[in-house]
């Protein structure tokens, strides 16, 4: 088992930064990969990034080159740097940790972004 908590949601305006953080226990050293997911109101939750062991990273268009995944092994955790915000970024933001097939999932971090 492995045990997720989100944290660093929060109201940030337009054209803002926001930080999430996402710390792992148990399995650990299990863990494959670790992704961030989000669901906004009244739609299906959708892929955001992922970062393997081997630090490779990958996002969805729709975030690349304004959000940053990064992790501290040492801390086991993983950050997900948000810039340049839009309103449409609003969403709950869903930590996920990968063992083979099966998937972990924090309680999730409310992200509103609006003037």
């Amino acid at each position: 088992q492995v045990q997720l908590v989100e944290s660093g949601g929060g109201l940030v305006q337009p054209g803002g930064s926001l930080r999430l953080s996402c710390a792992a226990s148990g399995r650990i050293f299990s863990i494959g990969s670790m992704a961030w997911y989000r669901q906004a109101p009244g739609k299906e939750r959708e892929y955001v990034t992922r970062i393997f062991n081997s630090g490779s990273t990958n996002y969805a268009n729709s975030v690349k080159g304004r959000f940053i995944i990064s992790r501290d092994n040492a801390k086991n955790t993983v950050y997900l740097q948000m810039n340049s915000l839009k309103p449409e970024d609003t969403a709950v933001y869903y930590c996920n940790a990968r063992i083979m097939v099966s998937d972990y999932w924090g309680q999730g971090t409310q992200v509103t972004v609006s003037s």
